[in-house]
């Protein structure tokens, strides 16, 4: 029986990327998987690493060349190419686009192509503006058929009160849900 095929779009949220990389290699086990990445995340080195290191590092893991601009990730909707979307992390830049349908980076295009399919979009969120001016774009995806959140908490209550990181550790159990149709709860986790 195939895989189910797996986007792992990633964002330019830096500081998660050591985080998120145990993770997609989990995710080979069960899904066939294909990486997305923002040009951002792509291309620019930070005090995090190098974007170079990373993008081979995701490459061998996947096993497979990265879609990292808006052409390439194009015929992700009428080629069907995944069955589940997953951005992870998911900026708030990212979060705004995807609310407002702003198609500008590889990432915002693979989520436009692949919602016009009916298909699961999973985010994970990352974003130190969630509960100030990113908040009606979660509340406005929440509302949006086909969209699912990797259940998140406050990253910093005391030091970054509107900041919001999701819980990674949850990742394929959100695909999973999504894939059923369903959130995975609850959505919002109390202090780790």
């Amino acid at each position: 029986m195939p895989k189910i095929k797996l986007g792992l779009a990633i964002c330019g949220s830096y500081c998660t990327f050591d985080k998120i990389m145990p993770i997609a290699e989990s995710l080979t086990k069960t899904y066939g998987l294909t990486a997305v990445m923002s040009e951002s995340a792509a291309e620019t080195d930070t005090r995090f690493g190098c974007a170079e290191t990373m993008r081979k590092r995701l490459e061998g893991i996947t096993g497979g060349e990265i879609i990292r601009s808006i052409t390439a990730a194009e015929p992700i909707g009428p080629k069907k190419l995944f069955d589940v979307l997953a951005v992870a992390p998911c900026t708030g830049n990212t979060l705004a686009k995807l609310a407002c349908g702003i198609t500008d980076s590889a990432v915002t295009m693979a989520g436009k192509a692949h919602l016009r399919n009916g298909r699961p979009l999973v985010i994970a969120i990352s974003t130190n503006d969630a509960l100030a001016a990113n908040a009606k774009n979660i509340g406005e995806l929440l509302n949006r058929k086909n969209v699912y959140f990797v259940p998140f908490r406050q990253d910093d209550p005391r030091g970054k009160p509107a900041s919001i990181v999701a819980d990674l550790s949850l990742l394929g159990d959100t695909v999973e849900a999504a894939l059923a149709g369903r959130q995975l709860q609850p959505l919002m986790l109390g202090p780790q």
